[in-house]
């Protein structure tokens, strides 16, 4: 049973209104929701088109849960969850999602699995998907509607990283603003260009070593390879990012983890922030250099 309490601020409305106005229920969300006929104020239930609320009201209701995701046992590393989310620590190698031609051993499938053991009748709506080599924070609601209400809202939902990149950066801290596009005769490759989309990755430079640096990055638009092309674009690819530029020399993988989420949480109204320790391949090599300068 999905449930709200009505805002104390707001005036006596339909439910439909005010669940679309104040809770971003999408009107595709509300059509599910009218032909479930479960719909409740304040424990009776009512035709969800009549229903009328005013403020401290609670409305319920309930929506069958469909997933393709196959539940599968897979080691989580679960950092967070309530009612509302379910916040992982993913490892670097792993999909976040099902494709066609991997569609069993991803975060997805494992997520899925805890839900089923723990006897939670919930979908699996990752708010956003993180590269399969990069590490860290992945969010996933347990409710379509958070989904749609958070999903690449970085005014709301901010996500922070931590990654090595080749060389030292003249300006230690910045803004990157240019638009990213797939390119041209690629179906992975992306870059930076004119007819590209919207794109903005703000950036400082928290510590040089002799060849790489360590820099922590917050975006402002969430664009497929977006922190990756960007570096690329300054001059600075990700050290193990091959695709961009860098080189394999140091690390297998580019070195790229999702290590802090800050947000509002709509429903308890408190601010949740969680961060993740970085990896052991990403700390080994700011150890090294750290040692070689003793």
């Amino acid at each position: 049973m999905i449930k709200y309490i009505v805002k104390a601020d707001v005036k006596e409305q339909l439910a439909k209104d005010y669940l679309k106005r104040h809770e971003n229920i999408s009107s595709t969300l509300w059509k599910k929701i009218k032909r479930q006929d479960e719909f409740f104020v304040n424990g009776q239930k009512v035709r969800a088109t009549q229903a009328i609320v005013k403020p401290n009201d609670i409305i319920e209701y309930n929506l069958p849960v469909t997933s393709k995701v196959e539940a599968i046992q897979i080691p989580l590393n679960i950092v967070f969850e309530d009612d509302y989310f379910l916040i992982v620590d993913k490892i670097a190698g792993m999909l976040t999602h099902p494709l066609t031609f991997e569609n069993t051993q991803t975060l997805a499938n494992g997520v899925m699995y805890h839900f089923a053991k723990t006897n939670q009748n919930v979908g699996c709506h990752p708010l956003y998907r993180l590269d399969r080599n990069t590490s860290g924070l992945v969010v996933f609601a347990k409710m379509p509607q958070l989904q749609h209400q958070l999903a690449n809202n970085h005014q709301k939902f901010q996500r922070y990283y931590y990654a090595l990149v080749h060389g030292k950066l003249s300006q230690k801290q910045g803004q990157i603003n240019a638009p990213i596009g797939r390119k041209k005769d690629s179906i992975i490759l992306h870059e930076v260009n004119d007819e590209g989309k919207y794109a903005i990755t703000n950036y400082r430079v928290i510590k040089e070593f002799e060849n790489y640096s360590l820099i922590e990055l917050w975006l402002e638009t969430g664009r497929t390879h977006q922190i990756r092309v960007h570096m690329s674009y300054l001059g600075h690819p990700l050290l193990g990012d091959d695709l961009y530029g860098g080189k394999l020399n140091l690390i297998s993988r580019h070195a790229l983890h999702a290590y802090k989420l800050k947000f509002n949480h709509p429903f308890t109204h408190e601010e949740i922030c969680i961060s993740s320790p970085m990896p052991d391949d990403m700390a080994k090599l700011i150890i090294d250099q750290e040692f070689a300068t003793l």
